[in-house]
């Protein structure tokens, strides 16, 4: 069904679909990991494709930078192409002392300065949590010598350079792990619509320690999330 956003044929879409922000790795993914992927829309460059993992189907598509580009595909995904589970693949700044640079993030819950949960919600303040079902799989999975996952809040802001100077203080004293710009939206948006969603994060900087990952480190990262991803919820 061709939509506002997504120009893909009834039926094209697995029922799980992968969600990294950039169209391009998307492509990736598709081309490195997955067999037969075929593309099934492009609508503004925002590319999705569908193959195999394993032999079991599965989807990956670009979802854009923030809550409201992320949201918007995923609506029309769940919506009007019949995905059940959303799982976004991506990077985060860690906040937390313990955390490393190459860590898997599991977001359990989100907190947000966005207000899409709270218009969603009625003005009530929404607990934006992941699919405990999703989440354990994905959490037990790690192999033994492989990165340290951890399971934790993050924190999604409308903003990549925030105003408040004194965020980051605050989101370490209330235990958060890193910040990112999508998982609130997409675990509201979840819940509303009756799917299931997870946030799966590799760190690819340290906010405090200001580090950051090179290119080839950022992909080598995000490429063995991606296969351990897919392992646990296909394999």
């Amino acid at each position: 069904m061709s939509t506002p956003h997504i120009d893909a044929a009834p039926g094209a879409f697995a029922q799980l679909v992968l969600l990294p922000g950039d169209p391009l790795r998307a492509r990736h993914i598709a081309r490195t990991m997955l067999t037969g992927a075929v593309e099934v829309t492009n609508v503004r460059n925002m590319l999705g494709f569908t193959g195999e993992w394993k032999g079991k189907r599965v989807s990956v598509m670009g979802s854009g930078i923030g809550v409201p580009s992320a949201m918007l595909y995923a609506t029309e995904l769940i919506r009007d192409h019949g995905v059940r589970q959303l799982v976004r693949v991506g990077t985060c700044g860690a906040i937390a002392e313990e955390v490393r640079l190459g860590d898997l993030v599991l977001a359990l819950g989100a907190s947000t300065d966005s207000s899409v949960n709270r218009l969603r919600f009625s003005g009530y303040d929404f607990a934006a949590t992941a699919s405990w079902r999703l989440l354990s799989r994905v959490a037990t999975a790690a192999l033994p010598g492989g990165p340290a996952i951890r399971v934790g809040r993050v924190f999604t802001s409308d903003f990549f350079y925030h105003p408040d100077p004194g965020l980051r203080d605050l989101l370490r004293r209330f235990g958060f792990l890193a910040l990112d710009m999508e998982t609130a939206g997409l675990y509201g948006l979840a819940a509303e619509l009756g799917a299931e969603a997870l946030s799966v994060m590799t760190v690819s900087d340290h906010l405090v320690g200001d580090l950051h990952m090179s290119a080839d480190q950022r992909e080598t990262g995000v490429d063995l999330m991606v296969r351990l991803v897919l392992d646990s919820l296909l394999g």
